[in-house]
């Protein structure tokens, strides 16, 4: 499996897990179904350059520093966007999106180790 595959992978999951968390938000659960399938499609576009920088960068600590940024670049544009609504949520936004993207920066460094593992 390639890195940029992995990282769709990862991104889609991880996405979807961060988007259920806004279930524990009481003002945010009628709206769940479309911030599951937003924070998915954020997860998937960190996972996607996150596994394109993987394959350019072979560096553990690079991925989770670009991974982690990303996510928080994506995170602020959600929460930007949310501000103009009323009353902004920031930190309930970018805080998830910085440790999501962080986990997929370090999942697709770790990719080709997982891939090519081999048992007796």
């Amino acid at each position: 499996m390639s890195k940029i595959v992995a990282g769709l992978l990862f991104g889609l999951i991880l996405g979807a897990f961060d988007g259920a968390t806004a279930w524990f938000y009481p003002e945010a659960r009628p709206m769940l179904t479309s911030i599951m399938i937003g924070s998915s499609i954020k997860g998937m576009i960190v996972g996607l350059f996150s596994g394109w920088f993987a394959r350019k960068v072979q560096s553990t600590a690079w991925g989770i520093v670009v991974g982690s940024a990303l996510g928080l670049l994506f995170a602020f544009l959600v929460a930007a966007m949310d501000a103009t609504k009323g009353k902004p949520h920031y930190l309930e936004i970018m805080l998830p999106g910085f440790v999501v993207g962080a986990i997929i920066g370090f999942l697709t460094q770790r990719t080709r180790d997982l891939a090519n593992r081999r048992t007796l």
